[in-house]
């Protein structure tokens, strides 16, 4: 692996947030952490946003050993780090707990020595949070925008490591951010459709059955 010590990046807009990405693989990680039901941009900004509230540096032994409430105060604001800050401050602490537990502390140790891409994802998705979806994305991302080299990354990360615009591992700039919207929005209208094809055309209810006009009783008949 490439070992320099920081890389140009544009997740966020904000040159010093992605100054941070660029050169701790710790803000990094902990932007992808973040990277769910909110803003991409939001989401990757945050680690500089917890940094600047820790008092300059995204230090992640102090985040493990927090009191869980105060770092959620912490990351709660205003302005908060996710939409979700509670649910997210609690998985960013669990995260950082266990890089300090076995990492020492560096995100880096996860992809550092892996012999392969499938080590490098398998080791990522053993972290809270990850699932095996949101462990490719950022496979991909440290193989398309972070230097990793071992063999297979690509085979690991399946689609996300060919070539397009699928996730935030192909965002370089404004314009790729806006093509990457544009593919999931695509998808989501196609996986909408193929619902609906499934489904098939909604059948017609049936008219009520007219009712019978009452019969007049014969006269003299008996009731």
């Amino acid at each position: 692996m490439d070992e320099t010590n920081s890389r140009s990046l544009w997740l966020t807009g904000d040159e010093a947030a992605d100054a941070l990405l660029g050169s701790d693989p710790n803000a990094l990680l902990l932007g992808m952490v973040l990277d769910q039901q909110d803003r991409m941009e939001k989401a990757f900004a945050g680690p500089a946003l917890i940094a600047e509230r820790l008092g300059g540096s995204l230090d992640v032994h102090r985040i493990a050993g927090m009191d869980t409430d105060e770092f959620i105060a912490l990351c709660s604001g205003p302005p908060a780090i996710h939409r979700f800050p509670k649910s997210m401050a609690r998985r960013v602490q669990d995260v950082c707990r266990v890089l300090v537990e076995q990492y020492d502390g560096d995100a880096a140790n996860l992809w550092r020595d892996a012999p392969d891409g499938v080590a490098v994802r398998k080791a990522i998705m053993s972290l809270p949070g990850f699932g095996a979806q949101k462990a490719s994305i950022f496979t991909a991302l440290l193989g398309k925008q972070y230097g990793l080299t071992v063999p297979g990354w690509r085979e690991a990360a399946g689609d996300y490591g060919t070539d397009g615009f699928r996730s935030v591992a192909d965002v370089t700039d404004l314009a790729s951010l806006e093509r990457v919207r544009q593919t999931k929005r695509d998808a989501k209208q196609a996986a909408k459709a193929a619902a609906g094809a499934k489904a098939g055309p909604a059948t017609k209810a049936k008219p009520a059955a007219k009712a019978k006009p009452a019969t007049r009783a014969k006269p003299g008949a008996k009731r």
